[in-house]
């Protein structure tokens, strides 16, 4: 009968969990493919039921978006207040989550899990203040889709086209307490859309061109189901694990091949692939090493390794198994995973190999458990015998060992037979039996056993010095000494064979702690690769090389000694594809080396190029594994000094930038005073009438550069402000027409010289914007046309509507922008002609762009197609307010 009692160390484990969730709150999150399939909705409705049985309900924040079945759903349930944050010249609401730790309801509604918070709150993601929460003991309901999973955003980004950036790390969905899936089948997604239950407006129809496509849709619907279906298999697991639960249970087809030493493989492989991708399985493929594989030729372990990279080709999970009893060792294994079938293949074995050497199959048939084994026919030509293969060479030291240790401990048998009874001579047989087989194996053993018990019979049973034995008890006693001594032998062979094999894996997992230790204590990238370098020489005895990319994405050896092996055209390829190549693998596999990308989270950091030393076969499993962890490290140190290198660098930059606009500011305000002074000086002079025209011509010369340096002046303490935020936007519903004509108004003497048009459509809607700082925008564009044109040339100011939007236009027939990218010329202190005779200092863009910025606006450039360029800014036109409401305000 199965012994089903649970482990008390899972047990123990499982409390001591319990323990430390009892103080914690509950999280539950509402999980759907894409927005609009119900989260918000099934997650209002559920609180609404709560409350209803009188639970300690509120509601954090929830986003509706406009959509008037969830608002009607807020309707009774008790809101926390939102804080107010002013952010970029806006007033924003955002969730309190002082105030929910204060209140500290029993449950709490916090929508949006991946939502990022302000600048400035105390979590940079709505995901951590709900950590905060839980770890209140608040129990906290939240809503998630599955393109913001961290693990998925790439995928979902390859399917649909369009990258979030806003993701919950796996950590937090798998921690959950519960999840509660919302599905909902694409045409009836679609049809919500259509119907504006999803988006509004211009929105939806954005959304039905691009996100909400069919395919999409059923992508997205098969990753969250998938998802949810991965985590209620891990928990059936856990479950089963705690319990002690050793019956399989038929939840999930999963299946199991083992790849056993000899032929066929391959095939096996194939038909367990097939069998899998007709029933949608998973499947793992499986190598158990015995003791009775220490002898096995490397054409057998070359075979094996073959057979499981091919699984791996084929999508496997591939795993290596130690054990005395692969039969056991199987059957534990798949109940640990919860496979219900074992593929095996048969082979032709005869009748008496049957009978001395039963087969996998035979031993798993005489085991209880409640396994499907699946038996594959091999090919005829896959079974015959093979010419004898050149097999590792045969302990011949310790049979020679056995020999001489059973002869001295006759010896020594025979000195202590003066004192002890012959049944006490036995124990020291035995005892150089336990030695032997300890020491030598599983071979010397048996040898030792039989010799012992024939030096016994043969120097110290009546008749001495024969095998003839008169006393018949004699005989059952060599019998069992015989068997003891043989069990005896097998166990130390069996325990020797466990010890070796929990060192090797404690010496590996010592060598990646090592690696880890000095991996995480490098500050640089060198040090990183000198670390690499000496940990992976020693670790595989192999010579090493680690490429690094260079500024134009070209891998170059970070370490130039030891590196004459490397073959840099098969490395790029390696980089640029990331995959592994070289040495091998099925691409380029006449390169010396192996090349293999050093993939961090983010991408790709490097490549890392092996040369295997004599012995090292690079695809055992084992060594396959521990590979994979070292690269994994490497490329994660690589990752991590790099964001903290970018991080000193933005830091140095905002600082050098914050003590340049502290400068800026106070030069230009003790500027600005004898600026005034000098402009008053100038403006009175050249109102004086009948002076000579050469006197005349320096006053207005004098006038004019006064005032381009007040502008300068200004330009630099606008600069200053915007970029330490002490320029407050105050909105206010204007016309647009207006503001335009305000700034033409302000260069009517330039603007003499060449011809204005004015293009405004007809019954454009009032906008909301600071009036005085989009003048600013229209005169720095303004300034900009006439200072980069030539006389008479045609300026057309434009206003029209684009969507939601308003879209603002200054226009010329000049020689147009310079070439490159028009974003840098929205950069302070940059100016689009260098060699420009224009004064200026390149800043009048720059304040453009932090203007319409600050009003959730857009500014960009180009060439027309016609000649001239082109400076257009958009504003959010916002809901105007009602007439009644202006005049009441008026």
């Amino acid at each position: 009968m199965t012994d089903q009692r649970p482990d008390p160390d899972r047990l123990l484990a499982a409390l001591e969990r319990e323990s430390e969730q009892a103080a914690r709150g509950r999280l539950k999150i509402f999980f759907g493919a894409c927005a609009g399939v119900g989260k918000t909705y099934a997650m209002l409705n559920a609180a609404r039921q709560k409350l209803a049985e009188g639970a300690d309900v509120l509601i954090g924040v929830v986003e509706t978006h406009g959509r008037s079945e969830t608002s009607a759903l807020l309707e009774g349930l008790p809101l926390l207040p939102r804080r107010e944050v002013a952010y970029r010249g806006r007033t924003l609401a955002e969730f309190d989550l002082d105030a929910a730790l204060a209140r500290k309801p029993a449950l709490i509604v916090v929508d949006e899990l991946a939502h990022t918070n302000i600048e400035g709150s105390r979590h940079r993601k709505r995901w951590q203040d709900v950590e905060e929460l839980l770890a209140a003991g608040i129990d906290v309901w939240t809503a998630l889709n599955v393109q913001h999973l961290e693990s998925l955003n790439d995928v979902v980004g390859s399917i649909t086209g369009i990258r979030v950036h806003e993701t919950v790390p796996d950590q937090v969905y798998e921690r959950a307490d519960e999840v509660s899936l919302i599905d909902l089948p694409p045409e009836e997604l679609q049809s919500r859309l259509k119907a504006g239950k999803v988006y509004l407006g211009d929105a939806a129809e954005r959304a039905a061109d691009n996100f909400f496509r069919t395919g999409n849709l059923i992508a997205l619907r098969e990753l969250a189901l998938r998802r949810t279906a991965d985590r209620v298999d891990a928990q059936m697991r856990a479950y089963r694990a705690d319990r002690a639960i050793d019956r399989v249970w038929q939840t999930r087809d999963r299946l199991i091949v083992c790849i056993g030493p000899g032929t066929g493989g391959e095939t096996l492989v194939r038909n367990a692939a097939r069998m899998a991708s007709h029933t949608q399985a998973e499947w793992i493929a499986v190598s158990v090493e015995t003791p009775d594989m220490a002898g096995e030729s490397e054409s057998h372990r070359g075979r094996r390794r073959n057979a499981l990279k091919l699984a791996a080709s084929l999508g496997a999970e591939v795993c290596s198994l130690s054990a005395v009893n692969a039969a056991d060792a199987l059957v534990r294994f798949a109940i640990n995973r919860n496979a219900g079938k074992l593929v095996l293949g048969r082979a032709r074995r005869g009748v008496w190999q049957r009978l001395l050497h039963p087969s996998l199959l035979d031993r798993l048939a005489l085991l209880e458990h409640e396994l499907e084994i699946v038996v594959v026919g091999l090919p005829h030509h896959e079974n015959r015998k093979e010419a004898p293969e050149r097999r590792l060479p045969v302990n011949w030291r310790g049979y020679v060992w056995a020999i001489v240790i059973c002869a001295t401990t006759t010896a020594f048998a025979a000195l202590l037979l003066s004192v002890f009874d012959l049944a006490n001579v036995v124990m020291v047989f035995l005892l150089a039996v336990v030695g032997v087989a300890l020491r030598f194996g599983r071979g010397p053993g048996a040898l030792a056993a039989c010799l012992s018990v024939a030096s016994f019979d043969f120097f110290f049973v009546p008749p001495r010095l024969t095998f003839t034995v008169n006393d018949t008890q004699y005989v059952f006693t060599f019998l069992l000494m015989l068997v003891v001594a043989l069990v005896i032998g097998q166990l130390a062979a069996k325990l020797k064979f466990e010890a070796v094999m929990a060192a090797e894996r404690e010496h590996r997992s010592a060598q990646l702690a090592e690696l880890s230790r000095a991996l995480s204590a490098a500050l640089s990238t060198e040090q990183i690769v000198d670390v690499a370098l000496q940990n992976l020489a020693g670790i595989f005895q192999a010579r090493v090389s680690i490429l690094l990319p260079d500024a134009e994405a070209k891998v170059r050896p970070a370490h130039a000694p030891d590196s004459d092996f490397v073959d840099l055209a098969v490395a790029q390829w390696v980089f640029e594809h990331e995959q592994e190549a070289g040495r091998g693998t099925a691409t380029l596999p006449a390169a010396k080396a192996r090349y293999l990308p050093l993939r961090a989270p983010m991408r790709v950091r490097g490549v890392l190029g092996l040369l295997p030393g004599h012995g090292l076969v690079l695809d055992e499993p084992a060594i396959t594994r521990q590979l994979e962890t070292c690269i994994s490290q490497i490329a994660q140190a690589l990752e991590r000094v790099h964001y903290v290198e970018v991080a000193q660098e933005a830091l140095v930059s905002m600082e050098s930038e914050r003590l340049r606009n502290s400068l800026l500011a106070a030069v230009s305000h003790d500027l600005r005073t004898p600026l005034t002074g000098l402009v008053g000086m100038a403006d009175t002079l050249a109102a004086r009438p009948s002076r000579p025209p050469e006197e005349q011509e320096m006053i207005q010369g004098m006038r004019d550069t006064a005032h381009r340096l007040t502008a300068l002046v200004s330009n630099l303490l606008d600069m200053a402000r915007l970029q330490t935020g002490r320029i407050e936007v105050k909105r206010d519903w204007c016309a647009i027409e207006e503001v335009i004509e305000t700034a033409s108004r302000q260069f009517s003497v330039q603007l003499a010289s060449h011809q204005l048009e004015t293009r405004i459509e007809p019954d454009l809607p009032l906008c909301e914007f600071d009036p005085v700082l989009i003048e600013r925008v229209l005169v720095n564009l303004l300034d900009n046309a006439i200072k980069y044109t030539p006389a008479a040339s045609h300026i057309r100011i434009s206003a029209e509507l684009a969507g939601r939007m308003l879209q603002v236009s200054v226009d010329d027939d000049g020689p147009g922008l310079p070439t490159g990218p028009t974003e840098r010329l929205f950069a302070k202190f940059e100016r689009g002609d260098t060699e420009s005779a224009q004064p200026g200092v390149g800043l009048g863009l720059a304040i453009c762009r932090a203007i319409v910025s600050a009003h959730g606006g857009h500014i960009e450039a180009h060439n027309r197609a016609n000649g001239g360029a082109s400076f257009s800014f958009s504003l959010p036109l916002g809901e105007p307010p009602e007439a009644a409401n202006l005049e009441k305000d008026a």
